[in-house]
This record gives C-alpha cells, sequence and structure tokens, in this order.
C-alpha cells in the first residue's frame, strides 16, 4: 500500500480558540493546503481514501484534497486526533476495503505522523522526521507486520510543492 500522511495545513492561533479542536484553517492556510493539493493532483496521486482527524483544521484539509479531486472518500478517524494511538489505526488497517494494493491518505497532526513514520519506518520512535503543515510523508507499508518494514519514497516540505 502507498500510504500518505498529511499534516494540516496553517490554522488559527493556538489559545484563540476555547476548545483547540474547533481551530480552523487560516485564510492563508486553506491557500496554501490547495497550492499543495493542486500539485499532488497534477503528480498523478489519486487516494482510495482520506481519513481525517476530526479536528476542524485536519478536516478541513482533507475537505481540500477532495475538492481537488485527489479522492472521493473521506472519512473522520479518532485515532487521527492529537490523543489518536497509532495502534487503533493498525487494528482498523486490515479491515480496509482496498488492502495492500490501495493508496490512503492520512490527515492529521505533529508530532503524530512524524511519529507514526517513524514507527513505521524503524519500529521505534527516533525523533528525526519533522512534517511541516500542509507537509506530505509517503510510506510504501507492506500488508502484513507494517510496523518497521515500510520503505520511505517521499518527505516533502510544501515549498518544494509551491
Amino acid at each position: 500500500m502507498e500510504l500518505y500522511l498529511i499534516r494540516h495545513g496553517l490554522a488559527g492561533e493556538f489559545g484563540r480558540y476555547p476548545d483547540d479542536r474547533d481551530r480552523p484553517l487560516t485564510e492563508a492556510g486553506k491557500k496554501k493546503t490547495q497550492f499543495v493539493a493542486e500539485r499532488l493532483k497534477t503528480l498523478g496521486i489519486q487516494f482510495d481514501q482520506v481519513l481525517s482527524s476530526p479536528f476542524v483544521r485536519a478536516w478541513q484539509t482533507a475537505e481540500i484534497l477532495l475538492e481537488v479531486g485527489l479522492s472521493d472518500r473521506l472519512e473522520v478517524a479518532g485515532y487521527l486526533a492529537p490523543s489518536g494511538e497509532m495502534s487503533d489505526w493498525l487494528n482498523w488497517l486490515p479491515t480496509w476495503e482496498t488492502g495492500s494494493q490501495g493508496t490512503l491518505a492520512l490527515v492529521g497532526h505533529e508530532p503524530n505522523l512524524s511519529h507514526w513514520a517513524e514507527t513505521l519506518l524503524w519500529g521505534e520512535y527516533k525523533g528525526v522526521i519533522t512534517l511541516k503543515k500542509a507537509g506530505v510523508i509517503g510510506l510504501a507499508v507492506p500488508d502484513s507486520e507494517p510496523v518497521g518494514n515500510a520503505s520511505l519514497f517521499w518527505l516533502t516540505p510544501p515549498r518544494l510543492l509551491l
């Protein structure tokens, strides 16, 4: 499976909203995310499904991916919230309809996404990967024993896609 880990775009100021879950993308964040999504589309990327954190900024990012035609399937996944657990996604993964031949995008937050990427690559978190807002990590993930057995094929800050 090809797995794309996508961090949400630039969001409103932390602490400005009573509940951090409600913090939306800024106008600049929407525009930058739109440009990144359009660039992914021109590169021929297509997702069989997009899973998103339930937080507003991540959901808005995921909706932009759909608006530009990168996928037509979007689902909320609580395990992509900042408090989410990778083990919950690993438990969900065998139930995914498209399975090992598919392309899946996960839209979430830092430091979770870089932790997940490192765990899939090396079997442990090493603290060496950082995913910028609206950045993308691409991993080839085997259908059995994904932890520690993935291969990195893409680590792109958004500035390289703009």
